[in-house]
């Protein structure tokens, strides 16, 4: 049997949550309402954001840098489901991110103002990131506080706030 055969007539529903309950790596089963769920719920809420944006973008590099994000967050909600998976690359991605937001920031006129969300679609997109990245965080503070994705996580919704920035660069609406 080949894997085509195997795809055939294979429903997307096993009707295993249809009580409430879900499985994490391993086959631990556990309420959709844990914090555990929720967790790595919300990262998954954000990566697909991510691809929303993506979408919207022309720049071939800056489509490639969000898949790579998205790559990421897959590996950070593995982990959060309990797979045992090492996240020390992560250290070097926060690093990129800060070296990004320094090179985004140079071209960017002082900040001494509160910004409201918006200017150009696809600002406001780099804007619902941010804020969804931040519930991902909150959400991992609460659920296992692992320093590492908190870090991750904290870095990528600042190089967010720059990215809006970017793409409403002279469109800001200024408090």
């Amino acid at each position: 049997m080949d894997a085509d055969t195997l795809n055939v007539n294979m429903p997307i529903y096993t009707r295993t949550g249809d009580s409430g309950m879900t499985s994490l790596y391993g086959g631990k089963r556990i309420s959709k309402a844990d914090c555990q769920v929720e967790t790595y719920g919300s990262i998954d809420e954000l990566t697909s954001y991510i691809g929303l944006t993506a979408v919207k973008l022309e720049d071939k590099k800056e489509i490639d840098f969000l898949i790579g994000i998205q790559r990421d967050l897959y590996k950070i909600m593995s982990f959060l489901s309990g797979a045992k998976i090492n996240l020390s690359s992560l250290e070097k991605k926060v690093i990129d991110f800060e070296k990004k937001i320094n090179v985004m920031e140079e071209k960017l006129p002082k900040l001494n103002k509160f910004i409201l969300p918006g200017g150009t679609e696809i600002s406001s997109r780099f804007h619902v990131l941010r804020v969804v990245c931040r519930r991902a965080e909150r959400n991992v503070v609460r659920f296992n506080n692992n320093i590492i994705i908190i870090k991750y996580l904290n870095r990528l919704s600042d190089l967010l706030f720059v990215m809006a920035r970017t793409y409403g660069k002279n469109k800001e609406i200024i408090l």
